[in-house]
């Protein structure tokens, strides 16, 4: 079967069944082009919680499915693969985060929405990369819990004056990029603006011109006057710039953010 066979295919059987494709932007170039919406996070939690459609096919992350079906309790939603996990989702389980508790009494948890939806039930509050610091300065408590990822944690620690505790845990692909892969493509197109995302660690956020979420790199990449952009993310975000700004320069770290 060809891709052309294959792409009506799933829009014939998208109309049969009275479904909706899902899809985050850091997916591969063909799954992005099949999809209804694409987004971040937080863009598509809120598209889930508006959706019609009786069947949502989720293509994203495992935890990504279950936002989507505790939106949508009486749909379906399919995820494509059910071994799409988040390694940093797995580094923390509701044991591990009762412990933390534990040790802290008292202190509020704030769960980044890259999470399992057994760890967000032991927490206070959930966030995203694009309202973490927002979230976390508009709670009433002083003394907070941020998990699991350190590096978005202690980017929303610079842009607080709250006590907060870190847990260990991170992005296994935003620490793949490095400062020499960065600098390389500065010397290389030095009027570029860099571009990082939160979850990157501080080194590197600190290199860049602009720390964003991915919901946030669209909006500025689309309404700014340059040119060209480095991207500092999972490498389908630079697919999904380039498409949506087909006359700027949207580059890539190399591979390593895949």
């Amino acid at each position: 079967m060809s891709d052309l066979e294959l792409i009506e295919k799933i829009k014939k059987l998208k109309k049969e069944k009275n479904a909706i494709i899902l899809a985050h932007n850091y997916q591969i170039d063909e799954i992005q082009d099949i999809a209804d919406y694409t987004g971040d996070s937080l863009e598509l939690a809120k598209k889930a919680n508006n959706i019609k459609e009786d069947l949502i096919v989720f293509c994203g992350v495992y935890f990504m499915a279950e936002t989507a079906k505790i939106l949508n309790p009486k749909k379906t939603v399919l995820i494509p693969d059910d071994e799409a996990g988040c390694p940093m989702a797995d580094m923390i389980d509701s044991n591990k985060l009762i412990s933390l508790k534990d040790k802290y009494p008292g202190y509020k948890v704030v769960c980044y929405v890259n999470s399992t939806a057994e760890v967000k039930a032991y927490s206070d509050i959930t966030c995203t990369s694009a309202n973490a610091i927002d979230i976390v300065n508009n709670l009433e408590s002083n003394n907070i819990i941020f998990i699991p990822d350190k590096h978005l944690g202690s980017y929303v620690k610079e842009h607080s004056n709250k006590n907060i505790i870190l847990y260990n845990g991170f992005c296994p692909t935003h620490v793949r990029i490095k400062i020499e892969h960065l600098e390389e493509l500065r010397e290389k197109y030095p009027d570029a603006i860099l571009i990082t995302h939160p979850e990157c660690p501080k080194e590197i956020r600190d290199f860049s011109d602009k720390v964003l979420s991915t919901g946030q790199m669209v909006k500025f990449v689309k309404e700014s006057n340059k040119k060209d952009f480095i991207i500092g993310t999972e490498i389908g975000m630079v697919y999904r710039l380039q498409t949506d700004n087909p006359n700027k320069n949207i580059l890539k770290i190399n591979d390593v953010a895949t």
